[in-house]
């Protein structure tokens, strides 16, 4: 029989993962990260089992005691929590954050996911179960970017993939080749609304990968949420990266966008 260990966080993908894990015959295990994964996420697994996000060891602990030797890490885990929440870490994420040079994206999700593997489990590259999921090449919707709204594109473009590779964040807000807002720990939705206060109407988003992205954990995604928050902020195209993100409810991102006048764009730069 074959078993994966989702480690869910918050939003859809953890969902998709788990469907396609089955569709391919494994027997999934979610470990729901409290207080962030969805109630939800239990119709679509075998067995779900709640641990605080804070408990890293007991998180390590599960995977060990129902013989997980692959596992897969999904869903957002803000940051943020590590500053303003009242989570109080175990003795093991205590351990870990202690160790880190630093604490940026890659380096707590390359400490987190060394310690998972030398327990000997195996942490999947997402794509493994989210190839389906992947951000298609070309504009998306029916009506295409203008001349003016490109050149913000590729401006945005360089910018996000520069922010990337400083492990800052992935996406940025433009208008008029001039930045509005670059994404930092508040995460995509606060950023595109922040850039739409300063930009008014007509702003361009682009979310990138990292220039060295790491499929395991991290990978750009897109949802609902994003394209609402564009709404919020008047913003009029999105573009993301083609092939390196993930595009959840891609039908209903493209019915909702129409009706918003929102474009959606693959781009590969």
């Amino acid at each position: 029989m074959k078993k994966l260990g989702l480690i869910a966080g918050m939003g859809e993908l953890p969902m998709a993962i788990a469907s396609e894990a089955k569709a391919k015959g494994y027997t999934v295990l979610a470990i729901a990260l409290e207080p962030l994964a969805e109630i939800s996420l239990s119709s679509y697994v075998d067995e779900i089992i709640w641990v605080n996000v804070g408990k890293f060891g007991e998180i390590i602990e599960t995977l060990i005691k129902h013989n997980i030797k692959k596992a897969i890490m999904v869903g957002k885990v803000p940051k943020s929590l590590l500053y303003k929440s009242k989570i109080t870490p175990d003795l093991r994420a205590i351990k870990l954050l202690f160790s880190l040079k630093d604490r940026s994206d890659d380096s707590i999700l390359q400490s987190v996911a060394k310690e998972i593997e030398k327990e000997g489990i195996s942490l999947l590259n997402i794509v493994s179960f989210g190839s389906r999921l992947l951000t298609s090449e070309g504009t998306l919707t029916e009506k295409s970017p203008t001349e003016k709204e490109w050149k913000d594109i590729i401006f945005g473009w360089k910018i996000a993939k520069e922010i990337g590779r400083l492990d800052i964040g992935q996406t940025v807000v433009v208008k008029n080749q001039a930045v509005m807002a670059v994404e930092a720990i508040e995460g995509t939705d606060e950023a595109i609304k922040r850039g739409g206060r300063l930009a008014g109407t007509g702003a361009v988003v682009v979310k990138v990968s990292k220039p060295d992205q790491d499929m395991r954990f991290d990978v750009p995604v897109v949802g609902l949420s994003t394209l609402r928050a564009m709404f919020e902020a008047g913003a009029c195209v999105l573009a993301i990266e083609a092939k390196k993100s993930i595009i959840l409810n891609k039908d209903k991102i493209i019915e909702e966008s129409k009706k918003a006048g929102i474009v959606v764009v693959g781009y590969t730069g």
